[in-house]
């Protein structure tokens, strides 16, 4: 299994989570101090760590990192898209270098992972490819456009790949994980041109949900699976997207008034990565270890269909009564 932004968050708690299963993990992220660290901890939860620094906007980089996996272990099974970058602050105030950088890693960076890993799956006959999107990817909010940008580009590859792979035959199952907001360190490493730091917007859930998510999809491979609150948010971009947009301008108007009052120091991982041997959460005090959503409807789409059948079919009746 390959894992990219493996140094810290969702990445970093899923190798643990997949260590626990006796798992071999090719560990994937620039900070070659906070890849080891991840690696010591996989080894001590009974995995096998291959740690490959890599800048997944560098296609040579992800080119090597394929070819590191398959040269170690023979093959690839599951390949995990999870870096990304971020920025904080109105499209107009945010660097176009700023924008840039977001694009190359959050998007870029996940095609060159699928296009890196596809001839090695299709040639061994499957795989299954898992891409971390958000709930961002199926609505845009404001003050987070680029990193919106990349995560709508996510959900479209995955959407289009996974259809090509069916036409191909090719045996390779591909997953789009949609989580809301997690406690990871995003939050306090991405720039800010806002001079504040970015807030954790609730409900708010441990890397270790998304991480379970991700390790039922290499098991069970799902078109989707949203976490906690990024499905509710999606059903609801479907039925009213003009209720969606009323709902958070009135929040981003709040926001610009009563700004957090923790301020920004400047941090910026863009163009270099946090030093230390990072963090698996962040700054959140209160966060759901598991999403009951998750569990429920996530892992169990014909659930979901019942269950919106049901609640249709309650609506008609009573619609039919009056």
């Amino acid at each position: 299994m390959v894992i990219t932004g493996a140094s810290s968050g969702i990445g970093r708690e899923a190798a643990r989570q997949f260590a626990g299963r006796g798992s071999s993990l090719v560990l994937a992220a620039r900070s070659e101090q906070a890849l080891r660290a991840t690696a010591d901890e996989v080894e001590q939860l009974g995995g096998t760590a291959l740690v490959v620094p890599t800048d997944v906007a560098e296609w040579p980089q992800v080119q090597a990192l394929a070819a590191a996996a398959r040269d170690r272990f023979g093959r690839v099974d599951t390949w995990v898209n999870n870096a990304v970058l971020g920025s904080f602050g109105s499209l107009i105030d945010t660097p176009i270098q700023a924008v840039d950088r977001v694009l190359q890693v959050g998007l870029r960076g996940q095609i060159y992972g699928a296009k890196a890993v596809l001839p090695m799956m299709r040639e061994q006959g499957g795989g299954t490819i898992i891409g971390v999107s958000s709930v961002l990817g199926i609505r845009s909010i404001p003050l987070y456009v680029p990193y919106c940008i990349a995560k709508h580009g996510n959900t479209a590859l995955y959407e289009g790949l996974r259809v090509e792979e069916q036409i191909a035959g090719s045996g390779i199952e591909v997953t789009t994980i949609l989580p809301a907001t997690v406690n990871t360190p995003f939050y306090d490493a991405v720039p800010s041109f806002m001079d504040t730091r970015p807030p954790l917007i609730p409900p708010i859930y441990q890397p270790s949900a998304v991480a379970e998510a991700i390790l039922y999809a290499a098991e069970h491979p799902r078109r989707r699976i949203c976490i906690g609150a990024a499905g509710p948010m999606s059903a609801c971009q479907r039925i009213s997207p003009r209720a969606v947009d009323t709902v958070l301008r009135g929040a981003g108007r709040l926001f610009v008034r009563k700004r957090p009052q923790q301020p920004d120091a400047g941090q910026n991982n863009h163009f270099q990565p946090m030093s230390g041997s990072g963090a698996t959460t962040g700054r959140a005090r209160m966060a759901f270890p598991r999403s009951r959503y998750t569990r429920t409807v996530g892992f169990h789409p014909g659930m979901a269909r019942t269950l919106a059948a049901v609640a249709a079919l309650a609506v008609a009746r009573r619609l039919w009564k009056r």
